[in-house]
């Protein structure tokens, strides 16, 4: 039988279980997909004793980045972004790959998003560092990066410049000038983002807000159209991305949906 994990810590929280199972279910195919509590220490040990039956993993934090030095290969995006979310069999022993580039860009096209010039980034960590990522893959010329540490927003504007766009840090205070972009994507917990919710009234684009516990957010709730992606977006497509890479298959993207649980207003 084959073998699939989401790795993390903590880990119990874990969505990635019942998306994959869902998509194993619909495929016909007698794969186990668990959860294990790893963290950076572990992790090398984990990975020294995976053996043929596995198909790949599935990272979560605190593991994307840690995981790279441990990998014969690494994709050219995910080294940029140093973010490693999926690992699978190579030849040559084990590839990092990413697929949440693919689930913010999915979630965006999803929205109706097309031919974007202008983007902004709220936050500066490593879904912020994905979003960068995706945001050169619809076609946006210019970013602008919105951080509460100046030194994280520098980073991200050097890592925009190495796929080509043109990008500036701006100041964390709130502005509705800063969210009258094409594309605006919150990567901020829902309460550090709620200072911006004031001035979306003015808003023209398109909203990702990576944050959906509790939903809707009082960015979302504020955002004057029905243009709005959620991080469970995200994470059902890139899960999709997941599946497809480790069975070879296409994913069966209704049922893995059907395994989500609704969008609560509840606590995470």
């Amino acid at each position: 039988m084959k073998r699939a994990g989401v790795l993390g810590s903590p880990i119990t929280h874990s969505l990635s279980p019942a998306l994959h199972r869902a998509a194993y279910s619909a495929l016909q195919l007698d794969w186990a997909y668990e959860s294990y509590e790893v963290d950076e220490d572990e992790l090398p040990s984990f990975l020294a004793e995976l053996d043929e039956c596995w198909a790949g993993l599935s990272l979560t934090m605190p593991l994307k980045s840690a995981v790279i030095p441990l990998l014969e290969t690494v994709d050219e995006v995910a080294g940029l972004i140093t973010s490693v979310n999926t690992v699978l069999p190579d030849p040559h022993g084990w590839r990092g790959t990413n697929t949440d580039v693919f689930g913010i860009v999915q979630s965006l096209t999803d929205r109706g998003v097309s031919a974007p010039r202008q983007a902004t980034v709220l936050g500066a960590g490593a879904t912020a560092r994905s979003a960068i990522a995706a945001l050169a893959e619809l076609g946006v010329r210019e970013v602008l990066i919105v951080a509460r540490r100046p030194e994280a927003a520098d980073d991200l504007v050097r890592l925009a410049g190495q796929f080509g766009l043109s990008s500036r840090a701006e100041s964390f205070a709130p502005c509705s000038e800063l969210l009258r972009t094409d594309i605006v994507i919150s990567t901020l917990p829902g309460s550090a983002a709620e200072p911006w919710a004031s001035c979306a009234d003015g808003a023209t684009g398109t909203l990702l807000d990576a944050s959906y516990h509790p939903w809707p957010t009082p960015l979302v709730e504020a955002w004057p159209s029905d243009r709005v992606a959620s991080g469970r977006d995200m994470l059902l497509w890139q899960a999709v991305r997941q599946v497809e890479l480790m069975t070879g298959q296409p994913a069966p993207f209704e049922a893995m949906a059907a395994a989500l649980p609704a969008l609560s207003t509840g606590t995470d």
